[in-house]
């Protein structure tokens, strides 16, 4: 929920057609008749989750420009810990002060179905061997089931659990889990404990109205991880500083040093934690944030970098993000991270790289939305390291065009443009940017 107030648009399909749109309309019919022979309609995409709009009684538009897209009141959600001043009134009576149940489970589904017509391939890196499908239908892309409510003055929990994921059905994922609390001791510091991303603090990935990501967060290892977050706001500056375990969230070690497996378990792998904060003020309506981020990560070894080693290497992220609104429709954002790896394939060398993405999405009408997004990176120092990290470059422009159903389903349709140039394999492993990526997709995407 992050931005305006919901904008007064034009509510007919058809009556607001531009020549654009007519073409658009066009490419819709022909991917909508083409999809609905190939998958079945499914819900999807929203960390916009009807939860709260079912436990509050509201429209999704009350905190969102257009989902997943948050608008100011969606913001001003999330920072008051994820409710309403009413929190209270949709709990159960039971007549005890000291117990806040929800009055029914809170629980929402999303999902998300594709079809893609792409360029890209998997490849051995060790014999070159590719597998390629032109014409690829991804249908359940994704499914999730979230979880969200208040359980005391200043206590909120979130959860989801993914149960299919880009083809991989039969594994459930935790990905967010975490507990908040806004106010520690009467301090007005807010605190969050669990498993989260530490890029959230720049720009949430779940909120993105692109299928495409913000890829320089992948490629940075920014994303999911267990810890700690504090956050404290002095008018229009704020501090955020947090602790993870910088190993990300599959880690779970049995304790059996005494010689015997205890019932416990590790989820860190190493005595190091990672330490990152970010400062951020807000000047003329235009929010501006400076990002440090120190800690470590096992060396790559093996094929061509394929496996983790057992060395730990310092890791160092810094960057700049910056976002705002033209007019009441448009909202532009752009992040900046330097990345330095220090012995991360040679233990005596440093391996500098950057990465960075700009967008703009522009809110139409209450049926249309249209984004454009760039993802640039530069693998640096990692180039010509015969390794899978000199996939890191990438050069590309993604334009996506949404059309809602209803406020919470949406046809996608969406174009990326790869400018990188291919490259020949030329060490031992097969790596870079051997194949392009450009694409062409369209799908469904939904919550309830």
């Amino acid at each position: 929920m992050n931005g305006q107030n919901p904008v007064a648009i034009s509510p007919s399909f058809f009556s607001e057609q531009l020549p654009f749109h007519r073409l658009l309309n066009i490419l819709f019919l022909f991917s909508l008749l083409l999809s609905s022979l190939l998958i079945v309609l499914l819900p999807a995409d929203a960390e916009a989750i009807p939860v709260f709009a079912r436990k509050y009684k509201l429209s999704c538009n009350a905190c969102h420009a257009a989902f997943p897209r948050l608008n100011e009141f969606g913001q001003q959600f999330v920072d008051s810990n994820y409710r309403l001043p009413n929190w209270k009134e949709t709990t159960v009576k039971t007549g005890d002060d000291m117990l806040a149940l929800p009055d029914s489970v809170p629980l929402a589904i999303r999902a998300q179905a594709y079809v893609q017509q792409r360029e890209a391939s998997s490849i051995s890196v060790d014999s070159g061997d590719s597998e390629q499908a032109k014409t690829d239908i991804q249908g359940p892309y994704l499914i999730k089931l979230l979880s969200s409510a208040p359980l005391s003055e200043h206590i909120s929990y979130y959860f989801y659990g993914i149960f299919a994921e880009k083809g991989d059905n039969g594994t459930v994922i935790i990905e967010d889990a975490w507990f908040s609390h806004d106010d520690l001791f009467g301090s007005e510091v807010s605190m969050m404990l669990g498993q989260f991303q530490v890029s959230d603090l720049m720009f949430p990935r779940e909120t993105r109205l692109s299928f495409q990501d913000f890829m320089v967060y992948r490629m940075a290892g920014l994303t999911y991880d267990r810890g700690l977050l504090f956050n404290y706001e002095l008018g229009p500056v704020g501090l955020d500083l947090g602790m993870v375990n910088g190993n990300g969230i599959e880690q779970n070690l049995s304790i059996n040093s005494p010689g015997y497996k205890r019932p416990d378990h590790m989820f860190d792998n190493d005595t190091g934690k990672a330490l990152f904060t970010r400062l951020g003020v807000s000047p003329g309506g235009i929010d501006m944030g400076l990002f440090y981020y120190a800690g470590s990560q096992k060396n790559a070894s093996g094929a061509a970098g394929t496996v983790s080693g057992t060395r730990d290497t310092d890791k160092v992220a810094w960057g700049a993000d910056m976002s705002g609104k033209l007019g009441n429709k448009a909202y532009w954002f752009a992040q900046a991270i330097w990345n330095d790896w220090r012995g991360f394939i040679n233990a005596d060398q440093n391996y500098r790289w950057f990465g960075a993405f700009a967008g703009v999405d522009y809110v139409y009408s209450d049926r249309w939305t249209y984004s454009l997004l760039y993802n640039f990176a530069d693998a640096g120092d990692l180039d010509n390291t015969d390794t899978v990290y000199e996939g890191i470059n990438m050069n590309s422009l993604t334009a996506t065009a949404s059309y809602y159903f209803m406020r919470n389903i949406k046809a996608v349709l969406e174009v990326n443009a790869d400018f990188q140039s291919k490259v020949a394999q030329t060490g031992t492993y097969y790596t870079g940017h051997l194949t392009g990526e450009n694409y062409a997709l369209v799908g469904l995407d939904a919550a309830f």
